[in-house]
Order: C-alpha cells, then sequence, then structure tokens
C-alpha cells in the first residue's frame, strides 16, 4: 500500500508505538500466552482468550487508557491445551445487556479422545456463572489438530461455528456421520435449527450447515451473508461465501498440495463443488476474519481483513456487491504472525499476536 512505511529491522526494537504515514499501532496490552480471540463488551471492555486456557479482561483504568486486569476471569471449564489444542473463540451473546451471557469455544477432552465443545455463561464482570455445555462435536477424534473454533452470529440468532477435520481422516469432512471438516449451525442453547439443510436424515449429524473443510478459523457476517476462510496445506487457503448445504471441496478439491509435496487430488474444481471466491497459494495461513466498515479508516470501508500467521499480515480484501477486489497487504512492519483481528465500536482496528508473550494491538489514524 503506497502509503505505509517500510520499517528497518532495528526500528521494531523501539518501544512505543509503531507509526506509518496512515496509521498508528499502540500496544494495548502484551504479555498473553498466544492470544487467540477478542470480543467487545459494553463500557469499552474487551475480552481475550488464551490459548492456554485462560480468558483475560482488559478495562479502562483510572486514567481512562485500557489495561490488562491481572487476575484471568475465574470460571472457566477444564480446557486441553496441547498442541493446536486450547481455548479457543470468545463471542458476546447479541442480548449481553439483558442475559450477561458470552460464549466460549475450545478443546475438551484427553489427547487421545478429544472432541471442540462450546459453552455458554454469564459474566457478572469478574467470573463465569451458570456455565452450561451446549455443543461437543462427535465423535471424538485422537489428534491435537484442526479444531477449527470460530464462531459468529447470524441474523436470526442462531451460531455459526467452525469444525476442522482433524488432520487426521480428510475425508471425514465429505461424511455427513461426523462434524469434522464441517461449518456447523446451532441455537444458542445447543438446540438444532429446524431449517438446517441436513436435519431429518438419518445419516447425518442435524446440526451440519456445509462440508468440505479443512481447518476453518474465520467466520464473519456481512448483511446476512457468512464468510469464511480455512487453511490449506501447502497452498490452498480459501475465502469462501457459505451457503447452507454447500460442499467446498477438501479433499476432493484444492488447490494446494500435501507438505511432503505429495498430491492431495488431481482437482481444482469439480461440479457440485462450490469454487473459493479467493485462494492464497503460497499460503498465508487465514487465522481470523472482520469486517470492516468503520469512520476512522474511510479508504478501508466495505472490506473484510484477513489475519495472517505465515504472511505476518492482514490482507484487506475489498467487497464491492460480494465480489473481491484488489488486495493490500497490512502491518507487515510488525514482523508478527497475526492471529485475529477485529473491527472494534470505535472504528479503530484490533490486532492479537501469536506468541508466548503475545499482544493486543490497537490500529488508529496517525495524528495529522
Amino acid at each position: 500500500m503506497k502509503y505505509l512505511l517500510v520499517f528497518i529491522v532495528g526500528a521494531l526494537a523501539l518501544l512505543g508505538p509503531l507509526q506509518a504515514a496512515s496509521y498508528r499501532i499502540e500496544t494495548v496490552a502484551s504479555g498473553l500466552e498466544h492470544p487467540w480471540s477478542l470480543a467487545f463488551l459494553p463500557g469499552g471492555r474487551l475480552l481475550v482468550t488464551e490459548r492456554a486456557g485462560r480468558l483475560r479482561l482488559i478495562e479502562p483504568g483510572p486514567n481512562g487508557r485500557l489495561q490488562l486486569r491481572a487476575e484471568p476471569v475465574d470460571g472457566v471449564p477444564p480446557v486441553l491445551a496441547r498442541g493446536q489444542a486450547g481455548l479457543f473463540d470468545v463471542v458476546v451473546d447479541p442480548a449481553f445487556a439483558v442475559n450477561g451471557r458470552v460464549l466460549l469455544s475450545f478443546a475438551h477432552g484427553r489427547p487421545e479422545a478429544n472432541h471442540l465443545r462450546v459453552v455458554r455463561a454469564r459474566f457478572d464482570g469478574r467470573r463465569l456463572l451458570d456455565v452450561q455445555a451446549v455443543f461437543t462435536s462427535m465423535p471424538a477424534k485422537a489428534d491435537a489438530q484442526h479444531f477449527g473454533g470460530r464462531m459468529a452470529w447470524l441474523a436470526d440468532g442462531s451460531l455459526l461455528l467452525g469444525m476442522g477435520d482433524g488432520n487426521l481422516e480428510r475425508t471425514d469432512a465429505q461424511r455427513l456421520h461426523t462434524h469434522l471438516g464441517k461449518v456447523l449451525r446451532i441455537q444458542p442453547d445447543g438446540g438444532v435449527p429446524a431449517d438446517n439443510p441436513f436435519v431429518g436424515r438419518a445419516d447425518a449429524r442435524p446440526e451440519i450447515y456445509s462440508i468440505g473443510h479443512r481447518n476453518p478459523q474465520g467466520l464473519v457476517v456481512v448483511d446476512g451473508v457468512p464468510y469464511a476462510h480455512e487453511h490449506g496445506a501447502r497452498g490452498g487457503d480459501e475465502l469462501n461465501r457459505l451457503r447452507p448445504g454447500a460442499n467446498f471441496g477438501w479433499p476432493v478439491t484444492t488447490g494446494g498440495i500435501d507438505y511432503t509435496y505429495a498430491r492431495i487430488t488431481p482437482f481444482k474444481s469439480l461440479p457440485g463443488i462450490e469454487p473459493p471466491l479467493v485462494e492464497w497459494t503460497p499460503s498465508i495461513a487465514p487465522a481470523g476474519l472482520a469486517w470492516y466498515d468503520g469512520e476512522l479508516f474511510a479508504a478501508w470501508r466495505g472490506s473484510l481483513l484477513v489475519a495472517a500467521l505465515k504472511e505476518r499480515s492482514v490482507r484487506r480484501v475489498p467487497l464491492t456487491g460480494g465480489t473481491p477486489g484488489p488486495q493490500d497487504i497490512l502491518f507487515q512492519e510488525l514482523g508478527e504472525r497475526i492471529r485475529d483481528v477485529r473491527a472494534g465500536p470505535d472504528g479503530a482496528i484490533y490486532l492479537l499476536t501469536d506468541s508466548p508473550d503475545g499482544r493486543v494491538l490497537r490500529v488508529v489514524p496517525a495524528p495529522p
């Protein structure tokens, strides 16, 4: 992007906010162990998950500046934290002002028999109360990889949940008897929406919304339309527009090859398979997804923002009538793996850096 300033390596070690020609990057919180997700609460507060199993609160301090509360939020259920497994997403109930509820997704169980689980609970400002499991993926799997874990609300109050293929039996992504390799749709209490596409089929899990996904770690709903991205293997990362009952191909079609350089499939497309809106080869490792329509960055309005671990960036993908336009590569001057990206209610852009000493960053316009 022509307005961005390229930073030399030595400058990255300087203390204080990083600054470029069109924006400034401020550190909101540091010292987080692989932060994974971020959610906004009333009153300027933020909830952040750490993959190790902690939920943290960032809140305005006495001087009005955001600060990380030292003690983690109490009441988080036991989390399987191993490899890619851990505490994943946090989302706030649309009726939070009335019911105080939040939902968490995380790896649950034992290393040799684990699941993706979703719980809902009341947050009283310090602890989680009335914790209730509302979904547990089936069947159990025996590998601590490819959990998915992202969640997003649809306009009707139902919840979408990305579920990875488990990285053991890839073809489970095409099989309806298992939740693996799917995007799922449930009610906030765990009920199954009556209009889910496979409801009533004896051979199918009723929570399934779409199939053929490898490891979806980005979900966002734009004007009622859900979008998701997912990790490919060596290439073949995808951005997709979801629709109920659709098949997104994995592992029957993909633009990538295996990590061993072996060919996964000879097909990049097939009849009946939804093609991706965008494919990234080489892989950028997409890990978080947001919709930006805020006031602070007028030139970026109407764009999807894609956090990228491998590319150490955020991809800006403008959408016009649902059609993606030319992409920008943002924030590479940080030199850090970006796990999540969020558009704040203040119009700022928030980033999570993926490291044992991870940070919450806030992107605002640079001073004139």
